[in-house]
């Protein structure tokens, strides 16, 4: 079997990337040859198929017109095209897999494959298919306005930011790929969690939305005895994933345990500067140095207050053995077992996450008797072992015959997914 796989960016940039790499590798491990189709990245990791691979884009620099030009290219990119349809003509792929494309590869590249015969799959890493922000977010309130594909909404709400002007070009992008019917073109959408599985059945039809959580490599994780008495965030310093109100709640704490933060982005000098007391912003972590972090906190946290999907952070705190602190929001709800392999509150309420802070912090039987129990909940129902036979199971359905998606309708087991 030959797969070729789409993602903007062949390096571990996120928790996309992350469920791509290790799709990939089992993918390799077990015989099936993996064709890479991404863009030029010096951080990418070598790849027989980087000529076909399009050209590096940013969207936030250069003269107006320069801006007006990659504004389009959000839509269509004509250059991916092309390099696909050559790529596709040259290795001819039984399926195309589709993780993170928008905006660099855009979802225009669905239409190559489908015009050539190959069915296609795309992972819900976000909402980007029914949400033009793609955080499924109006004002810090869950949003379902443009569920079913009247996206207007997002031009009244000015939702990108406040602006019109950005709000006016993801307004464009998401009703020329209606018009162009890139997502109508998918054989099946992969959701990682109920909630995305929800979300896009308000547009997509049940039968092509298939629920497979993001899997976790238990096999390789050993659960972790050791607390070194500090809490840990992992993740961008970006609004929406909430590090603020985890260091507001650990300033306001009766008791100043430390907290390392794991992970830049913008609001990263504002933060130093503005929390200094028993914190310790250790920069992006990844490989060993994560783990290793992960094996010695006492207590993740996972403050996120727009709608995460299936974060790799819980899946992987829990494989070490882990307590987790979480937002009731999105997909973790599933994942976090609230008072049973952690603590879920109100996104943004630094008062509740506190408490629940200072109760696990001041009780080291507690930790470890959730952390048990969410390792053990990980084994169960998020091994990646589990999740490449699920996936393995959406690929062969594809390929048993012309209709076999027709077979992925009410009460066949596929359909079902692992979520009953």
């Amino acid at each position: 079997m030959k797969v070729l796989l789409a993602n903007k960016y062949l390096f571990n940039n996120g928790g996309a990337e992350t469920v791509l790499f290790q799709e990939r590798e089992f993918l390799t491990n077990s015989g099936t040859e993996v064709i890479d189709f991404a863009m030029h990245h010096e951080r990418n990791i070598q790849s027989p198929y980087a000529a076909h691979f399009v050209s590096r884009q940013e969207y936030r620099s250069g003269s107006s017109f320069a801006k007006i030009k990659a504004a389009l290219s959000l839509i269509h990119s004509p250059e991916a095209v092309s390099k696909l349809a050559s790529l596709i003509d040259e290795t001819r792929p039984d399926l195309m897999h589709c993780h993170n494309i928008y905006h660099q590869l855009t979802p225009s590249i669905v239409g190559v494959a489908k015009s050539r015969g190959i069915p296609v799959v795309l992972t819900l890493h976000d909402t980007k298919p029914i949400c033009p922000v793609h955080t499924r977010m109006l004002r810090d309130k869950l949003c379902s306005l443009c569920l079913a594909g009247d996206f207007h909404h997002v031009l009244t709400h000015r939702c990108s930011d406040g602006s019109i002007a950005q709000s006016a070009a993801l307004y464009m992008e998401a009703v020329a790929q209606r018009w162009l019917g890139s997502y109508e073109k998918v054989d099946i959408f992969i959701a990682p969690s109920r909630f995305m599985q929800e979300s896009v059945s308000r547009r997509f039809s049940a039968d092509r939305v298939v629920p497979l959580y993001n899997g976790v490599d238990v096999a390789n994780i050993p659960a972790s005895s050791r607390d070194k008495g500090y809490v840990l965030y992992c993740g961008r310093l970006a609004p929406g994933k909430g590090a603020e109100t985890l260091l507001r709640a650990h300033e306001a704490a009766a008791c100043s345990w430390p907290i390392v933060i794991a992970g830049t982005g913008p609001l990263m000098d504002v933060l130093q500067s503005q929390f200094t007391r028993n914190v310790r912003f250790a920069g992006q972590l990844s490989g060993e140095s994560l783990s290793a972090a992960i094996a010695e906190a006492s207590v993740v946290v996972v403050p996120s207050e727009w709608c995460e999907n299936c974060p790799m952070s819980v899946l992987e705190a829990m494989a070490h053995g882990k307590p987790v602190v979480a937002t009731r929001i999105g997909g973790i709800p599933e994942l976090v077992d609230d008072r049973v392999t952690g603590f879920l509150f109100e996104p943004g309420n630094a008062d509740e996450l506190r408490t629940h802070l200072e109760c696990l912090m001041g009780d080291a039987e507690r930790r470890a008797r959730m952390g048990a129990a969410g390792r053990r909940r990980a084994e169960r129902d998020f091994s990646l072992e589990k999740h490449n036979a699920e996936l393995m199971a959406v690929y062969r359905s594809l390929m048993r015959s012309p209709g076999a998606q027709d077979r992925l309708g009410r009460g066949s087991t596929l359909a079902q997914g692992v979520f009953d």
